[in-house]
């Protein structure tokens, strides 16, 4: 037998042991135990010390006066029925034997059903449980609680799985009821037997059943012996039916019945027929079973009934006649038949003469009431039998498996053995059966076992066992004829009169006696069956083998309107054939041979149930009676072939199939690699897995292994190997996200402690850019450290001085950009202008200019003027070092207000990003400007290095020293002060300091070449590895990444194509800085990339850089096949891309794309080198919580300067959202757009004729800053070129 699951608590021991280091240390004693029930007797009967039937009795009387009903030998079940409820079916108990072997819980059925499960799935063979024993002794209970087991645990979320598990626990009530019935033994007893096969996919899913049908005792129907009763759906049916069926079926209480109340067995304690009743209807509908079909089958039931209220009375001439013919005129409603039809077929039947093989004449022979009442009860029973037969075929079609089967696992639960005081036909064959199991159980667990032994020459000691097969020979055979012959032949010899045909029979049977089973004695004869002698009466024997419906009853039912009816006899017997129909005994021989053969093919489990006492009682133990079962079961001689034998074996190529993994010798990395003969692969697997040499044997095909505990450890051993396996994995996963998430961690610690830097560094270079070497710079703007914060007095951050201006200004809720003192130039009447200090807040809307007087002896602050940033059309300052710069306005009552502001730059820089550019910058040796009513005046600037520090200003000139060159850069962050650098991979599978770390590789064993396991044509890998995308061939059907785009710079052979792409021709030149397109008049470009910032996107010779679009005009004579996209909305403030230094420029080649990968939709970030602090310090620039908070989206929009000077047409004169980068490259990738063109998705690309997206593949113009993420911008490039072709 297979073994049933691994042994956990014994790995689970030792696996805890070693985990925790703590060696020999003995476990902490547990107060709880005291109150554990405490086990009596042995729970396996392998381990009794006496091995005798007394002592086996004796160790299961106690056990079960204790409540253990449940004990083991070996893997053999023993059940003593408790007759009570013990309360160990409920769910919490089944969930305790989930996933458990039959060693780490105490015995029960649930161990049995666990055991059959597992090892269809373990070892894909088809399984079986075979339930043994006499009537009353358990069976049917056993055989309920191992389907609840198998619905519980199989899994399955499908509904039709479920509807399967519903059906199968549904056949119980349904089969019980119609099957089952009351005797003196039991109160439900089997009176059919049933094998139910349950057919499960390879994921251990119920898809499907089929139930077989065995002899059911069908004379039940017309009679039962004194205090038992008929089947139990007649009492459910007359007590619980609807007031529409007795309408409908004249149905009356069961007293009113003689096929019911005969007996004198109405009720039966512990039995609720109305409860029954309507769990045999939710029965069949979960069946499936429509209303119509419903209706019918309790009309078959009311006609059964009914027939039996038949009576027959005498007439003078010894004929029998119908005594009430109401009764048969009901029956003929019923039965939709004409009432004439019904009383001449009860009272009379047709005899035909034959005379030399021809048919002579036919006659209507009267019956006296002795063969009416068996004619009448023929048919009774032939409507029951057949109507049950149907019910199990309508059963078997509703679960018919809808998926292929991949093993199936079947329970037989089979009437038992029967030794009543009256033996007739239907306890022959019954025995019979049970004969013919306990065959099978002798040739499996006995005789089989032996001679395999001996075949495989294993060191053994042979056990006596008595093997029944003598007597089934008796009962079976045809040569020498046994007795179902010698019947068949009475049958044969004298058909037509029963009493000549049982007086043959008894003749034929005296050739039997020979045999020392069997003893004939008069018109009785005795069988020494396993289980006791039985005593059987001849007297009827050949008329119920015969089991024939005479022509007449068949012919009124084939004259009936009801098609139901009709339906339950499909098969009417051919009246000129001379082949003779198969007798009852024919069939009983047939079946029971199907289901050896069936119980053969699998693997089988058993449970041997025995019966207590015969009273039914829950306190009464009766020795004698449960001796004698103990003895005719064998379980002795079970016993000590168990303790002699071996509970495992298999072949080679299964052992090492199944355990190969276990050694080194034999498994490298989940392949199998031993080039050895199977047999001794199987040798080295179970010596390296430490198991004693005592405990297996060597066979010739075959290994032995003694005791199950071995086999329960080589399955932990087993499981405990994918366990390691699954840990190295995860500890290798956790390494990685340890390393990753460190990572992580040093990268947003960096940008949080340089994310404000960065954005006011971006401001700062693009105010740097903005001046674009036109003025000489003052030192402390091009420090390292030098960022551009912009809200200098701290107006957002609610401090006392930024809340006066708020107020003075009348600011509420707008956001201030920036903030500082400064001087206003005032000019007051016949005196000289003098600078005066004044308070500079600037908004998205307007400049505002405070100052700050004494009145009454206290310092007010009032709004001084208030000027629109709309309203200023240009900025004029000097190209020497000095603060001064005038808002040029126009014409205005009060006249351009000049300034003096040590942040000018930053200030002009807030303007111009804030105006979208539409601000020019005018610099110059001088600076003009509007007084009031539209005067000119000019301020004039001389470099004088007597002036000490800052400038002087005097009569509209201004003196200054002079500074830094125009074209001065701005210095390097200085670098801190190196720190200790933390190595970042922690953890046993990833060296230290990071992957990167090139150490010489340790000297490790060369992989071994896979082997094909025995049997196997192709090595076979335990453990496959999931495909990687790169390794999948080119002709794979496997989807894979698509390859990564050819570089920009390879030119396709000439001629080229048709270009896909709009061309444009410069209308004037254009001298561009850096990141501009430098063109001449009537340049040709290529259009890449349009933005409604007024700078598009071009190409030139393979140069993609931005151009004004005022310059450019398109080529008329080769236009665009499709429609361009609509211009994008412009970027929002904040997620501008920054530029990029200079060698960038050849980032677009094939040579840079094709080894990177690299998420596009990843943000950029700007590094700054030497920005880092090393130690972990923060940046000195790094901005309080409430600063961060109010700068969080300063990031500036970018505006390239107008000149003063260009004599051509204005670029962007119109307002643009942001100015276009100085500096930006191409494959320089810009952050998504929020609202904008999602992210190329994974869908195979459009074909011709559908518009392309354009996704930026480079920087559109917005924000300047320092060097891009390089991975982001190639692989965003690479998208573009990929859509591009």
């Amino acid at each position: 037998m297979a073994p049933s699951k691994k042994a956990g608590k014994k790995g689970g021991a030792a696996a805890t042991s070693k985990k925790g280091g703590t060696g020999g240390k003995v476990a902490k004693a547990d107060w709880k135990e005291g109150f554990k029930k405490k086990q009596v007797g042995v729970s396996d009967m392998t381990l009794l010390s006496t091995i005798t039937n007394e002592a086996i009795n004796d160790n299961l009387e106690k056990r079960w006066k204790n409540g253990e009903i449940y004990t083991y030998i070996g893997s053999v079940l023993i059940s003593v029925n408790p007759f009570r409820d013990l309360g160990i079916y409920n769910d919490e108990v089944l969930q305790r034997y989930k996933g458990k072997n039959r060693l780490e819980v105490p015995p029960h059925v649930f161990a049995i059903a666990e055991s059959a499960y597992y090892n269809m799935n373990a070892y894909h063979e088809n399984q079986c449980v075979i339930i043994s024993g006499e009537s009353g002794a358990g069976k049917t209970e056993a055989a309920k609680r191992i389907m609840q087991y198998i619905a519980a645990v199989s899994g399955g979320q499908d509904s039709s799985i479920q509807e399967i598990k519903d059906m199968v626990l549904a056949t119980n009530p349904l089969l019980e009821s119609f099957g089952c019935a009351k005797t003196l033994r039991n109160n439900n007893s089997s009176r059919h037997g049933k094998y139910l096969e349950i057919m499960f996919n390879d994921h251990g899913e119920p898809i499907g059943a089929q139930i077989t049908n065995y002899l059911l005792e069908k004379g039940r129907v017309v009679g039962q012996v004194d205090n038992e009763r008929n089947f139990h759906i007649f009492y459910q049916f007359t007590k619980a039916a609807s007031d529409a069926q007795r309408e409908a079926f004249g149905l009356q209480t069961p007293d009113a019945y003689a096929y019911t109340s005969l007996s004198n067995c109405l009720d039966v304690p512990g039995i609720d027929d109305s409860y029954d009743f309507s769990e045999t209807i939710k029965a069949m509908q979960v069946i499936g079973l429509s209303e119509y079909e419903q209706n019918e089958i309790f009309r078959m039931l009311a006609v059964i009934l009914w027939l039996g209220n038949v009576q027959y009375s005498e007439k003078d001439d010894g004929n029998a006649e119908i005594a009430d013919t109401s009764v048969t005129d009901f029956v003929a409603y019923l039965m939709e038949v004409d009432a004439a039809q019904v009383q001449r077929a009860l009272t009379t039947k047709i005899v035909e003469t034959q005379r030399g093989g021809r048919r002579g004449s036919v006659y209507d022979v009267p019956l006296n009431p002795a063969q009416a009442n068996a004619g009448r009860d023929a048919l009774a029973k032939a409507i029951y039998n057949n109507l049950f037969e149907w019910i199990v075929s309508k059963i078997n079609v509703s679960m018919k498996p809808r998926t292929a089967t991949a093993q199936l696992i079947g329970i037989l639960d089979i009437f038992g053995f029967e030794i009543f005081e009256d033996n007739s036909f239907e306890q022959l064959c019954i025995n019979y059966v049970n004969e013919k199991l306990q065959q099978i159980f002798i040739e499996l667990t006995l005789k089989t076992e032996q001679e395999e032994y001996v075949r495989e020459q294993i060191k053994w000691t042979p056990i006596k066992y008595f093997n029944n097969k003598i007597v089934c020979d008796l009962i079976e055979e045809k040569r020498p004829p046994g007795i179902f012959a010698a019947l068949n032949d009475a049958c044969a010899t004298a058909h037509a009169d029963p009493t000549a045909a049982d007086n043959s029979f008894v003749q034929r049977m005296s050739a039997l006696s020979s045999n020392p089973h069997f003893d004939a004695r008069g018109a009785q004869f005795l069988v020494k069956h396993y289980a006791g002698d039985v005593m059987y009466n001849v007297s009827g024997m050949t008329d119920k083998n015969k089991d024939v419906l005479v022509k007449d009853l068949l012919d009124l039912i084939g004259a009936s309107g009801n098609q139901f009816l009709q339906g339950l006899f499909p098969d009417r017997p051919d009246p000129n054939s001379k082949k003779r129909p198969p007798t009852a005994s024919d069939r009983i021989k047939a079946s029971a041979g199907a289901l050896v053969e069936n119980l053969m093919r699998a693997q089988p489990s058993y449970i041997r149930t025995i019966k207590p006492n015969q009273n039914r009682s829950a306190s009464e133990y009766d020795n004698k009676a449960v001796l004698h079962q103990v003895k005719y079961l064998g379980l002795q001689e079970n016993i000590r072939v168990r303790r002699a034998g071996f509970a495992y074996r298999n072949t080679f190529e299964k052992m090492v199939e199944r355990f190969y993994l276990l050694s080194p010798a034999t498994s490298y990395a989940g392949e199998y690699i031993w080039q050895g003969d199977p047999k001794s692969g199987c040798e080295r697997i179970l010596a390296d897995t430490g198991i004693a040499r005592e405990e297996w044997q060597m066979g010739v095909t075959k290994a032995f292994i003694k005791n199950p505990e071995t086999l329960f450890a080589l399955e932990t051993m087993r499981d405990r190997y994918w366990h390691n396996m699954a840990g190295r994995i995860q500890r290798a996963w956790r390494n990685y996200m340890r390393y990753k998430h460190e990572c992580a961690r040093r990268i947003q610690r960096f940008w949080k402690n340089n994310k404000e830097g960065i954005e006011y560094a971006k401001v700062r270079d693009y105010g740097h850019q903005i001046l674009a070497g036109r003025k000489e710079r003052r030192r402390f703007s091009l420090l390292g450290y030098r960022r551009f914060m912009g809200d200098y007095l701290d107006v957002n951050g609610k401090s006392a001085l930024g809340e006066e201006l708020a107020e003075a200004c009348g600011l509420s809720r707008d956001k201030v950009t920036f903030s500082s003192r400064g001087q206003l130039l005032v000019s007051k009447f016949g005196r000289s202008s003098k600078p005066s200090p004044r308070f500079l807040v600037l908004t998205d809307k307007a400049l505002y200019i405070a100052v700050t007087n004494v009145k009454e002896g206290q310092a007010v602050t009032t709004l001084e003027r208030k000027i629109p940033l709309v309203t200023i059309k240009s900025i004029s300052m000097s190209s020497l070092r000095d603060d001064w710069l005038v808002f040029n306005l126009g014409p205005t009552e009060e006249g351009d207000p000049i300034v003096s502001c040590v942040f000018k730059t930053e200030l002009t820089t807030h303007i111009l990003r804030l105006t979208q550019g539409s601000t020019n910058v005018l610099i110059g040796p001088t600076i003009s400007y509007t007084k009031k009513k539209e005067k000119k005046a000019e301020i004039k600037f001389i470099k004088d290095e007597t002036v000490q520090r800052g400038d002087m200003y005097k009569s509209h000139t201004v003196h200054v020293p002079s500074g830094e060159p125009p074209s001065s850069q701005s210095k390097p962050v200085p670098r801190p002060k190196e720190g200790l650098v933390r190595p970042i991979t922690q953890g046993k599978l990833l060296r230290k300091g990071g992957p990167s770390d090139k150490k010489p590789a340790s000297a490790s064993r060369p992989k071994p070449a896979a082997q094909p396991l025995p049997g196997k044509s192709t090595p076979a890998a335990a453990i496959k590895p999931p495909v990687s995308v790169s390794s999948v061939s080119a002709g794979s059907s496997v989807p894979r990444a698509p390859p990564p785009p050819p570089g920009r710079a390879a030119a396709p052979p000439p001629p080229p194509p048709e270009p896909d792409v709009e061309l444009y021709k410069a209308k004037y030149a254009f001298q561009g800085q850096e990141g501009e397109m430098s063109l001449q008049k009537d340049d040709i470009v290529e259009l890449v990339e349009k933005d409604n910032n007024g700078w598009w996107l071009v190409k030139k010779d393979g140069v993609e850089a931005w151009a004004p679009n005022n310059y450019l005009e398109l080529v008329p004579h080769k236009p665009k096949a499709v429609a361009p996209p609509p211009p994008p909305p412009p970027p929002p403030a904040g997620k501008r891309p920054t530029p990029a230094a200079p060698s960038a420029h050849k980032l677009g080649g094939a040579a840079g794309l094709k080894s990177v990968s690299a998420d596009p939709s990843a943000k950029p970030v700007a590094v700054f080198p030497g920005m880092a602090a090393g130690n972990g310090t923060a940046a000195p620039w790094k901005r309080n919580a409430s600063t961060a908070e109010s700068s969080g989206d300063n990031t500036p929009a970018t505006s390239r300067p107008g000149s003063s000077l260009a004599p051509k047409p204005p670029v962007a004169a119109k307002p643009k959202p942001g100015p276009p980068p100085l500096a930006s490259k191409p494959g320089v990738g810009a952050p998504p757009k929020v609202g904008a063109k999602p992210p190329i998705p994974t869908a195979s690309r459009p074909g011709l004729g559908v518009p392309k997206p354009k996704v930026g593949g480079v920087a559109k113009p917005a924000a300047i800053g320092g060097q891009m993420d390089l991975a982001a911008a190639l692989a965003k490039r690479a998208q573009k070129i990929a859509d591009d072709e």
